[in-house]
This record gives structure tokens, sequence and C-alpha cells, in this order.
């Protein structure tokens, strides 16, 4: 993998993956949910074309849960490449609270045009 930057862009829902020109290479799109515990909900992850197959959607993923972990709450992934990176990861990802979920999939349904 090339030496890539992570930066957490809260305000826009973006974690990114910067190259080495300063690019975004990847990025997860994610929103902050608060009720009925607080969480970082992971939507997508989109790396581009060419960059992929060099470890960056697992790289952002693993911040994300790093990110939660610092600020002493969870990550509820409903983005799929993210749900099955956690259960690869079971030491670095835990498994959300079922609730979490299901709230997080309501907010999302009540938000339709946000992702």
């Amino acid at each position: 993998m090339s030496d890539i930057e992570i930066r957490d862009d809260r305000a826009a829902g973006r974690l990114e993956a910067l190259g080495d020109g300063g690019e975004v290479v990847g990025h997860i799109e994610y929103f902050a949910l608060e009720a009925p515990g607080r969480a970082l909900v992971p939507v997508h992850t989109i790396v581009e074309p060419a960059h992929e197959g060099k470890g960056i959607a697992g790289s952002l993923a693993r911040e994300l849960y790093a990110t939660a972990k610092r600020e002493g709450i969870v990550v509820a992934p409903l983005c799929p490449y993210v749900v099955k990176w956690a259960e690869r990861h079971p030491e670095e990802a835990p498994a959300a609270d079922p609730e979490l979920l299901q709230a997080a999939k309501d907010w999302l349904s009540a938000h339709p045009g946000r992702f």
C-alpha cells in the first residue's frame, strides 16, 4: 500500500484517504447517530478505481473504528464493506447493539437524500 493520510471531515460526514499528492483516493461516508446512543454509522465505502486493491478501504474502516474508540462511542455499520471488514476483525471492531443498528437504519430511512 502506498503512503496515505486519513482525515476525518466530520462536518461533511466523510473519512477520507489522501494519496501522495493530496488527492482523495477513497472515503467512507458516514453520519453520527445521537440517540438511542452515540455511534458513527458508515453508509458507503468508495475507493477510486486506480487505487483499488491497495488496502485503502481496510485502512479507512480501521481508522473509523479507532476514531469511535477514542471518542468512547461505537460503530453501527450499514455499509456492506464495513460490515464484512468488522466480521473479519472482531478484535478491532466490536459488534454494535441491534437497537443501535435499527436506529441507524431508521435515521437513514428518514433522511433519504442524505446518501
